[in-house]
């Protein structure tokens, strides 16, 4: 019987396609959210990630367009490929210092975001990893990250200042 017993991940593919879901509350003991878990999940627009969260899922939030507002724990250590990507509504997004990689595509079509701050233990951003976010006028780049992907920040139109950390031995 599970009855009692908290809940400790959110299965792949647990929400997809909940296109009418609006709102979610994700219980503290909530430690992994799953790939595809909120896959176009369109009306969705805001997230608050509990602390207990270690890690994000593949295309956790893909095409989840209408979401304003995502807050990360520092206890969150990977961000999946596609976690974020086509979350169009999306204006800022703070990476907490515990997050080691940002995933390929992780934020790639967030076509509304206007600042990101990558946290101090990302060592690698993933290959097109905030393409298309069009409105991401600067950008520092601390320096734990050791590579740059293909494409990482491909047609960032806006883009007038970048800092590159000293580490960075690949872009």
């Amino acid at each position: 019987s599970w009855e009692g017993k908290p809940v400790t991940s959110i299965g792949n593919n647990a929400f997809r396609d909940c296109t009418r879901l609006t709102s979610v509350t994700i219980g503290d003991s909530v430690t992994h959210i799953g790939n595809y878990a909120f896959y176009y999940c369109k009306r969705l627009s805001s997230v608050t990630i509990p602390d207990s969260v270690t890690s994000i899922g593949a295309g956790a939030f893909y095409y989840c367009y209408n979401m304003k507002s995502v807050t990360i724990p520092d206890s969150v250590i990977s961000i999946g490929a596609e976690a974020f990507y086509y979350c169009d509504a999306l204006k800022s997004v703070t990476i907490p210092d515990s997050v080691t990689s940002i995933g390929a595509k992780a934020f790639k079509n967030c076509r509304g975001l206007t600042s990101v701050t990558i946290g101090d233990s990302v060592t690698s951003i993933g290959s097109y990893a905030f393409m298309y976010c069009f409105r991401l006028k600067s950008l520092t780049i601390p320096d734990s990250v050791t590579s740059i992907g293909d494409g990482a920040f491909e047609s960032c139109l806006q883009l007038t200042s970048v800092t590159i950390g000293d580490s960075v031995t690949s872009i």
